[in-house]
C-alpha cells in the first residue's frame, strides 16, 4: 500500500529555507531541525529526504547558485570573461565562508560527495565549450587539460576568498581573464 502522497511543494520549501538559512548565518549554524522549522515542516520531512547537511546543502546550491554563463561571445578572451565574472558572484556570496565546513562534510559523506562533485562537473560544462568553440575558431591549438583549466580559473577565486578572506575586485577577476588566455592561447600578457 503506497504511503501518503508527497506535498508537491515542500521539497521547495525545504530548500528555500536551507538557501535562506545558509545565506543568513552560514553552514556551521544550518541544522535540519532549523530548516524543518523555517518551512514549517515536520523534521522527517528534511530526514525523509536528505540523510545529512552536507547532502541537503549540496541539493540547495545546485538549486540556487547562479547559473555560469554559456554565452558564446565570439572569442575566446570574451567567454572566459563571462564565465570568470559569472563564477565570482558565487565566490563574492557572505555564505562562502561556509563552504569550508561543506568540503570537510564531504570526506565523510560520499553520496554528498559524489552529488557534488556532478554539480561542480556541470558547472565546469561552460569553460569547456568554450575552450571547444575557441579550438574549432583557431583561436587556440589543441586543447589543454580541462579540469587544470577550470582549476585555474575558479582556483584562485576561492583561495582570495576562503583563505585570503579578501573581495574579488574587477581588476582581480581581469587578471585571472589574462592570465587563463594568456595559458590558453600561449601569448604574453600585455599590461
Amino acid at each position: 500500500m503506497p504511503g501518503r502522497p508527497r506535498d508537491p511543494e515542500l521539497e521547495k520549501r525545504l530548500l528555500d529555507a536551507a538557501w535562506s538559512l545558509l545565506r543568513s548565518r552560514g553552514y556551521d549554524a544550518l541544522t535540519l531541525t532549523k530548516v524543518a522549522a523555517q518551512a514549517q515542516a515536520h523534521r522527517t520531512d528534511v530526514y525523509r529526504r536528505w540523510a545529512s547537511k552536507a547532502q541537503l546543502v549540496v541539493d540547495v546550491l545546485a538549486e540556487h547558485l547562479p547559473p555560469v554563463s554559456d554565452r558564446d561571445t565570439g572569442t575566446l578572451r570574451g567567454d572566459v570573461a563571462a564565465i570568470v565574472h559569472g563564477l565570482a558572484e558565487s565566490w563574492s556570496s557572505s555564505w562562502i565562508d561556509g563552504l569550508m565546513g561543506l568540503t570537510a562534510d564531504l570526506h565523510h559523506d560520499p553520496d554528498a560527495e559524489l552529488a557534488f562533485r556532478t554539480m561542480a562537473v556541470g558547472r565546469g560544462e561552460p569553460l569547456r565549450q568554450a575552450i571547444e568553440r575557441a579550438t574549432r575558431r583557431g583561436e587556440i591549438g589543441e586543447p589543454p587539460d580541462l579540469s587544470l583549466m577550470g582549476d585555474l580559473v575558479e582556483g584562485p577565486m576561492m583561495h582570495r576568498r576562503m583563505l585570503g578572506r579578501q573581495p574579488l575586485t574587477a581588476d582581480y577577476l581581469n587578471a585571472i581573464v589574462d592570465l587563463v588566455h594568456s595559458v590558453l592561447t600561449g601569448t604574453t600578457v600585455a599590461r
